[in-house]
């Protein structure tokens, strides 16, 4: 993992050097702890903020340099608007504003933890970690030379202040195994595809036994035995061996069916034969985002100890173009015995998903089944990159992984199944083909994974959008976001652990 901000919790107290973050409401309110910090300066927070228009909103920050009357070389308000209306992922937003505001000119930060007229939960304080945790966080392995860059936090100490330190620490453990699956998953999608191949994709997710998973690899021999052909097919042009990972985490009850998650793991994409143009190619080095968010995500659930049984499983191959690659026109058969038409190669990480599908169904009868896919460009056209696209055969798999998105800001939007698409991908020489032409897309892409589920509640994410070349936010500024850790950790918690009502 990366080097980051390192953080700690303390009671409040007045800070000798550095930055002091606090936050005020729109009325400029502080907490009491903040006042009394900003006594001696008498009026200064009034005057800045007319002087600078700053009225509190959410988000909003006022950045006083030198303030008198403070030791401190800095003093920053951040804005929370109309603190009782507040959500957990504002939290978030708050701390990735506060990690924001560190560089090579403030290396140590103090941050009250507090909001006007009331303490921060150990929750809330802990999600203002979290937050600038992520924001901190940056890819800069390869750079021989390193620029002093002013928002460069990784090198920062920051100090977050509040008043049950004991509650925040053990909220924090929880929550520093989340962000550390996330960074887990946004160093596999930035590193470049001659360093992160299958089979060295593989090794590193056997990393993950040090947290208490059992890792199983499975090479090319056990994926014929199989009868893995749709996956091999798609593997078959290139020099790096396939690889399937099974990762499997038991915190729940001895016999409690597991829950699953899938990820496609193209760890580069030409297009093979169907050679995508070489405008942007570079960026199918994280076609494996799937993968990294299910090895994230299988990290964040043991490093926390979740009282679930929990399965990943993830198929690893690179889609070259030689002389051994398949053909359009080809037809391969999967490991269901179901045979699949190719009718564009480029076409291929629906060939992945629908064998570890089929396998992870079969052999672990689970729950549910989610699986996610840096998968079509079309659900790009469809909803940008605010919103991964989701399709669901059961719609209360649907309903909670919704819920999820907007209390974590991972935000899906479910797009639409349905028999009449199928017509798009039924072949006149084999069960089906890989592609359905360009209309509905994501659409029949989801159809053809449909075929490779049965009956297990299961939902497929797309995410093209979210997975690779992620929105810039208060608490990303990666290319690699890490999306979809923190979407189905809270999936997890919030319905699958024991003692929950689903049981």
């Amino acid at each position: 993992m990366s080097d980051g901000l390192k953080l700690s919790f303390a009671p409040f107290s007045a800070p000798a050097k550095g930055v002091l973050i606090l936050f005020a409401d729109d009325e400029l309110r502080l907490g009491r702890e903040s006042r009394a910090i900003l006594k001696p300066a008498g009026d200064l927070l009034k005057r800045a903020a007319d002087a600078g228009g700053f009225k509190g909103k959410l988000g909003s920050v006022l950045d006083i340099v030198a303030p008198a009357s403070l030791k401190v070389s800095r003093l920053v308000i951040v804005g929370v608007g109309k603190a009782t209306e507040l959500k957990p992922k504002d939290f978030l937003r708050l701390g990735g504003i506060a990690a924001g505001k560190l560089g090579s000119g403030a290396r140590d930060a103090t941050v009250f933890g507090e909001l006007p007229e009331r303490a921060m939960t150990a929750d809330q304080a802990a999600d203002v970690a979290l937050g600038m945790t992520l924001r901190a966080y940056r890819f800069d392995r390869y750079k021989t030379k390193k620029s002093e860059d002013d928002n460069d936090a990784t090198k920062a100490k920051a100090s977050l202040c509040v008043d049950d330190v004991s509650g925040a620490r053990k909220a924090w453990r929880r929550a520093e195994a989340v962000a550390n699956g996330v960074v887990m998953a946004r160093d596999f999608v930035n590193e470049p595809a001659n360093v992160l191949y299958p089979e060295e994709f593989a090794r590193r997710a056997q990393g993950l036994k040090k947290v208490g998973v059992s890792v199983e690899v499975l090479d090319e021999r056990a994926l014929r035995k199989l009868g893995m052909g749709a996956l091999l097919g798609v593997a078959q042009g290139s020099r790096r061996a396939p690889r399937v990972v099974v990762m499997r985490w038991n915190g729940g009850r001895r016999n409690q069916q597991p829950v699953a998650f899938i990820g496609k793991g193209v760890t580069f994409d030409t297009g093979g034969i169907s050679i995508k143009p070489a405008g942007g190619m570079e960026d199918m080095k994280g076609d494996m985002a799937g993968a990294a968010c299910v090895v994230g995500l299988m990290h964040a659930l043991a490093a926390r100890k979740a009282p679930v049984n929990a399965v990943g499983v993830i198929g690893l191959v690179e889609n070259m173009p030689d002389g051994n690659a398949q053909r359009p026109g080809d037809i391969v058969t999967s490991m269901s015995g179901q045979t699949i038409e190719i009718i564009n190669t480029d076409a291929e990480g629906r060939l992945v998903l629908g064998d570890v599908l089929w396998y992870t169904k079969e052999r672990f009868k689970p729950q549910f089944m989610v699986n996610l896919a840096t998968l079509t460009g079309a659900i790009i056209i469809a909803l940008g990159s605010e919103y991964a696209g989701m399709f669901s055969n059961d719609d209360t798999l649907a309903g909670r992984l919704s819920k999820a998105g907007e209390g974590t800001g991972e935000r899906v939007w479910r797009m639409p199944l349905g028999p009449e698409y199928d017509k798009q991908i039924d072949s006149k020489f084999a069960d089906m083909k890989n592609t359905g032409g360009r209309p509905g897309g994501s659409i029949t892409a989801a159809q053809f994974l449909q075929r490779f589920v049965d009956k297990v509640p299961w939902a497929h994410l797309d995410i093209a959008g979210t997975g690779i070349g992620s929105p810039q936010t208060d608490i990303n500024k990666s290319w690699a976001a890490g999306w979809g850790v923190r979407l189905l950790d809270a999936l997890v918690a919030e319905n699958y652990e024991r003692g929950r009502a689903s049981e």
